[in-house]
C-alpha cells in the first residue's frame, strides 16, 4: 500500500470517527413525537435578584467614576472650566 493511500485511509477513518462523536440534535421546545417539553423551573426571587445586582453595580460604578474624576482633576489632566456652566 502506498504512503499516499495510507494517508487517505487515515483521513477517512478520522472523518468517520468525528462524525460518530458529533452531538445528537436536541430540540429545545418539543420532543421528536411533537409533544411540548416541560416548562423550565422559575427563579423564585427574579425581580429581587435583578435589583440586588443592578443597585450595587450602579453604586460601585459611581464611586469609581468619582475617584477617577478627582484623580484627573488633581493631576490637571482634565479640569472642568467654569465658563461652561454659565447660562447668560
Amino acid at each position: 500500500m502506498s504512503s499516499l493511500r495510507r494517508c487517505a485511509v487515515k483521513l477517512f477513518d478520522l472523518n468517520r470517527s468525528s462524525m460518530a462523536l458529533a452531538a445528537p440534535v436536541r430540540f429545545k421546545t418539543h420532543k421528536r413525537s411533537g409533544a411540548f417539553m416541560p416548562e423550565p423551573p422559575r427563579t423564585p426571587f427574579g425581580m429581587i435578584g435583578v435589583i440586588c445586582t443592578v443597585v450595587p453595580g450602579l453604586l460601585i460604578g459611581a464611586t469609581i467614576s468619582k475617584y477617577i474624576a478627582s484623580f484627573l482633576e488633581e493631576n490637571d489632566l482634565f479640569v472642568p472650566s467654569d465658563d461652561d456652566d454659565d447660562d447668560d
